[in-house]
């Protein structure tokens, strides 16, 4: 068909376009060679609101399992010592009613501590009220029942002794005993720890802990009073060590068992690992989740949320989640995975299976 068209048809040749020079001002703006992080509009290859590079903070030691329940395990039997001991009287005097209770009061405000500890440190106050309400209930009940069992382990303990010819306090076997006896307080630290956060293998980890923590705090107790040579002195060290020790040997126990975890690389919770015991983890900016994420508007109340099948591990985004730079909706995650929500960033890890 003719052209009807009274302009001159314009012609570009290869040789043309070989002559063409790009300036470095327009490749910087929308060319290939754009630098990294540069939004480039109209490029349908690259996606808007991409993850942002993750800068590794270093955790701070307050968010150390080991460390937070060690300390809350040493306020509490503490604080339930300087209660009873104004009213604890030492043999020959006839004893008073802080003699009967000091145990178990120091065992329930050791649970209270081990209860609410790791809400505190995540800042999540709504769950430390109502786990400090159920572990003070509980830890009353327990302290109780387990002095009771405490003091007939000991008896039997310093009987089996005594057929030896153990006759003093100095004798190790004695301080052997009270270790043993004391090991139940530490069962009784673990069930509460464990029942506060709903978990079966977190009782399991807890006993375990509590367990060697307990009975190396009861093995130096002797010790310590013979050192100090006076009652309050030695009973404040001694039910100090007890909480501490036993706080310290689960976090220790708990943290070297564990099976799959994520560890904060980034964000105001940095240094912290979250166990995933339970067979689904919430994740959000809700108090009620597993994983409180606070300080970020971009997050959630119920962002998204971790499920264990098995060998398998699921992520589930409600909200905009980054897996190794990439958006999911959902996904398996794999040792080693990068996961980035907000301004939070974890290290997905879990223990190899020989």
């Amino acid at each position: 068909m003719a052209n009807t068209d009274d302009k001159p048809v314009m012609k570009i040749t290869l040789e043309d376009l070989a002559k063409v020079a790009v300036s470095p001002d327009a490749q910087g703006a929308g060319g290939a060679s754009a630098g990294a992080g540069a939004r480039q509009y109209g490029n349908i290859a690259e996606p808007v609101g991409d993850a942002v590079a993750v800068t590794e903070e270093k955790g701070s030691i307050l968010l150390k399992g080991w460390f937070y329940l060690g300390m809350a395990g040493l306020l509490g039997s503490l604080l339930g010592w300087g209660i009873c001991e104004p009213w604890f009287l030492d043999p020959p005097l006839p004893p008073r009613w802080g003699n009967a209770v000091l145990m178990p009061v120091v065992l329930m405000l050791m649970c209270v501590g081990f209860g609410v500890a790791e809400s505190l440190v995540e800042r999540s106050l709504s769950k430390v009220w109502w786990r400090a309400l159920l572990a003070l209930g509980l830890g009353l009940v327990l302290g109780f029942v387990f002095d009771i069992i405490a003091n007939l382990v000991y008896r039997i303990a310093l009987s089996i002794c005594f057929e030896m010819g153990v006759q003093t306090n100095a004798n190790p076997a004695v301080w052997i005993a009270r270790g043993v006896a004391w090991m139940v307080f530490g069962i009784a630290g673990g069930i509460v720890y464990g029942i506060v956060d709903r978990s079966g293998k977190k009782v399991q980890y807890g006993i375990l802990g509590g367990i060697i923590g307990a009975g190396l705090g009861g093995m130096i107790f002797d010790p310590i009073s013979m050192a100090t040579h006076a009652g309050a002195p030695s009973r404040a060290a001694g039910f100090g060590l007890l909480g501490l020790a036993t706080g310290v040997a689960m976090g220790i126990v708990e943290s070297a068992l564990k099976d799959r975890w994520l560890y904060v690389a980034s964000g105001p919770l940095a240094g912290k690992q979250f166990i995933l015991y339970k067979p689904l983890t919430t994740i959000g900016s809700s108090q009620q989740c597993d994983i409180y994420l606070f300080k970020d508007n971009s997050i959630l109340p119920q962002h998204g949320s971790i499920e264990v099948r098995g060998a398998q591990t699921f992520l589930r985004a409600s909200g905009q989640v980054y897996v190794s730079g990439q958006p999911v909706k959902s996904r398996a995650l794999q040792s080693g995975d990068l996961v980035q929500i907000g301004r939070y960033a974890f290290h997905f890890r879990e223990r190899s299976r020989k």
